[in-house]
């Protein structure tokens, strides 16, 4: 009896191996588990981290088909010096909180912005963690070493006015912002903007970030350009809205990043970028390499005036 319930067993065991050995095979094979790396960026500059107060070598070599195009400077730069002073010493974790619409949360231009800073000042101060479009936040996790900690934080669709409310602004304030990039303009170029009412409306946000961030140094950027919904027409509030924050930063002693300007203005700009390629069929979004441009373009802006800093 002991011989035929062993048998059994057997028998058992071996149609179970069976069966499992089928249906393994039945199944597709689960793929490898891929470890997650960051983009890499199109332009890359010395791989060592920067002596302290030594300049950094870096450029951007614009795309032949880009025409009229004016020097990527940074108007107002001088008043970046106390930002400037942290990254020069590299004593601490050295914080850049960029905000602003749906160009900042598709994550490809800060995230370029960010992998450079992290290259040529040290990217201790930050844990390695992936950012993706489908990533719900842009936020750096700090692991309190010195370094740069590059936050993002866009909204679709958003204004300055979107962020110019108390539970935003003190979101913005617990970063402890060194550095707050301001990418707005695109949704303010429409049918009835009046620069007076948009100032109006960025003094008051600014107000509210100064009064929760003091000292904290302010850059502007101004959107890169649009055509018309439904039309081949460059979007012409655009250069209304540049103007804008161009001249408020000016009377507020700030510092401003006019792309617009830069790439051509109302007779170049919408042209060169899609004329590359780097617009998407929307034209008002950018591909994934047309962020990445825009984010080169302005660290090499940035780099410009923080070697100029060092230099005097």
């Amino acid at each position: 009896m002991i011989n035929n319930l062993s048998h059994r067993l057997v028998k058992a065991l071996m149609l179970m191996c069976w069966l499992s050995c089928s249906f393994v095979s039945a199944q597709q094979k689960l793929p490898p588990r891929l470890k997650a790396i960051r983009p890499m960026p199109i332009i890359q500059s010395i791989p060592e981290y920067h002596s302290i107060g030594q300049p950094i070598l870096f450029s951007v070599k614009l795309p032949a088909s880009f025409k009229r195009t004016l020097p990527n400077i940074i108007d107002g730069a001088q008043n970046l010096r106390a930002f400037f002073d942290k990254l020069r010493d590299k004593q601490q974790p050295i914080r850049i909180v960029h905000i602003g619409d749906s160009h900042v949360r598709g994550y490809a231009f800060p995230l370029t912005i960010r992998h450079h800073f992290e290259r040529d000042f040290g990217h201790e101060a930050t844990y390695p963690d992936t950012i993706t479009y489908t990533t719900p936040v842009g936020l750096a996790r700090e692991t309190g070493l010195p370094g740069v900690v590059y936050h993002a934080i866009g909204i679709n669709g958003a204004t300055c006015s979107n962020f110019a409310n108390v539970l935003q602004v003190q979101e913005i304030a617990n970063l402890k912002p060194d550095l707050l990039i301001l990418s707005f303009g695109t949704n303010e170029s429409g049918r009835g903007f009046q620069s007076a009412a948009h100032q109006q409306r960025l003094a008051h946000f600014i107000s509210m970030l100064q009064n929760s961030c003091p000292g904290v140094n302010i850059l502007f950027t101004t959107p890169p350009g649009s055509y018309l919904r439904r039309s081949k027409r460059v979007n012409p509030y655009t250069a209304l809205v540049a103007k804008s924050i161009n001249d408020f930063a000016q009377s507020n002693d700030m510092a401003t990043w006019n792309l617009y300007r830069i790439m051509g203005g109302n007779q170049q700009a919408c042209n060169n970028w899609s004329a590359g390629a780097y617009m998407r069929p929307d034209h008002i979004h950018y591909t994934v390499e047309g962020y990445q441009l825009q984010g080169n373009l302005l660290y090499e802006a940035l780099i410009k005036a923080y070697n100029d800093y060092v230099a005097n």
